[in-house]
């Protein structure tokens, strides 16, 4: 392999030639591989099996979680949520399977009822604006963009969203939050450094209710030893005077069972009670019996870490696996493309060379390997220099993310040479 910004126009087309044979040869192989989205293995789910034995129904303050009541949470679990965040029992809600629901209530309490201090209900705001670092998680962005919020994109860097245009966009009374995605960010795999927290946590905004979605996913979810540090964003904000600034976010989706784990959401606890006020008439309590089942099976941080030691093992072969082959079969041609080396997380975010992304994925679904779609991590879909792709390797087994991987890096070069050749 060359450089193929170096090669000339009948070298470039006699390697578009040979590829196009590879790549036939994948379409007779009948493919059906799926790297769309960061789903944990059936091996990574059956880590957590035996939690299903327990058959605890009281936790250690006496609350019985068979029956009605403990709005906020079981007092156990609301220790445990909070342990993870950084919180007191006092700052945290426990809720479902779904931070994701947690993150749309928090959105829909703003537009419906507004926030203490703020300037009433998100909805008579008719030019409403967030915050959407991008490249980063598309669920968050169809969030706010159902609730008729425009959506200003704020390039990622990596020490996190660009705080420049952050603090230009905040000081507009109709922007009214950002999208954080801290540590191990979806896809990129960045990790916000101190100067960026305080920043966030300090800045002045526009909007008395401007809200930090602090959606702290991937926090225990390290494929090194030497992992990153996040600064605690409630501390930050409490000491910038801003402590009803931040929402936090977490879940075990990732830790046990992705369909059937436990969600929390932290806030000040003046917000924690407004919160439960909003929640009473919508219900009684979430699964106080599956958030007793984690609790007592997690137990506390320290088993946390270990017990991510065991997700780790099979995620780590898979990510070098993907890494290993864009290194030996994309480096070789120049900068025709890059990705991140993350030290944690669930995604690595592959950069094309501009206006090859969709084609890229295209071939890709063409022959069997399905992706996410290319622009899926910008609001609205739409990545302006066409250029990002958010690769999963945590679905499949090793053998086949292999395969797909080669024909990903095909894919690539394919692209780039119809791009360049077309020039």
């Amino acid at each position: 392999m060359s450089d193929y910004l170096k090669m000339t126009r009948a070298e470039l087309e006699a390697e578009q030639a040979a590829l196009k044979k590879a790549y036939e040869s994948y379409l007779k192989q009948d493919l059906h591989l799926d790297m769309s989205r960061g789903k944990p293995s059936s091996a990574q789910l059956d880590l957590s099996m035996e939690m299903l034995s327990l058959t605890d129904w009281q936790d250690d303050t006496g609350v019985d979680a068979r029956n009605y009541g403990a709005l906020e949470g079981l007092p156990e679990a609301r220790r445990f949520f909070g342990e993870m965040l950084g919180l007191s029992e006092e700052e945290v809600i426990v809720g479902g399977n779904a931070s994701l629901a947690l993150m749309y209530y928090a959105v829909d309490v703003g537009w419906r009822k507004g926030f203490p201090g703020g300037d009433g209900p998100w909805m008579n705001c008719p030019s409403r604006k967030f915050l959407c670092p991008a490249p980063g998680y598309d669920r968050h962005f169809r969030v706010t963009e159902y609730f008729g919020f425009e959506l200003i994109t704020i390039p990622m860097t990596e020490t996190g969203p660009d705080m420049d245009m952050v603090e230009k966009y905040a000081a507009d009374p109709d922007v009214k939050g950002i999208w954080c995605v801290p540590l191990y960010s979806n896809p990129d795999g960045y990790c916000y450094s101190d100067e960026t927290v305080r920043r966030l946590a300090g800045m002045v905004t526009g909007a008395p209710d401007f809200k930090i979605m602090w959606d702290n996913a991937y926090g225990v979810h390290h494929l090194t030893d030497d992992h990153p540090t996040l600064l605690n964003i409630m501390e930050a904000c409490t000491s910038a005077g801003h402590p009803n600034r931040p929402l936090l976010f977490c879940s075990t989706s990732k830790i046990t069972f992705s369909g059937a784990g436990v969600s929390a959401m932290g806030a000040s606890r003046d917000l924690i009670a407004y919160f439960a006020k909003q929640m009473f008439p919508m219900t009684i309590s979430y699964d106080k019996m599956n958030q007793l089942r984690h609790v007592r099976y997690l137990k506390d941080m320290e088993q946390v870490a270990r017990h991510m030691l065991r997700h780790r093992a099979l995620l780590l072969p898979k990510f070098k696996t993907v890494l290993g082959a864009l290194e030996e079969q994309l480096a070789p041609c120049g900068a025709i493309a890059r990705w991140t080396e993350p030290k944690g997380g669930y995604f690595v975010s592959l950069y094309t060379m501009a206006g090859c992304a969709k084609r890229t994925v295209e071939l890709c679904r063409g022959a069997g390997v399905v992706l996410t779609g290319a622009g899926a991590a910008y609001p609205y879909g739409l990545d302006p220099a066409d250029s990002n792709i958010r690769i999963a390797p945590s679905l499949p087994p090793v053998e086949e993310l292999a395969v797909a991987a080669d024909l990903l890096c095909l894919c690539v070069r394919l692209a780039t040479l119809e791009k360049l050749l077309a020039a």
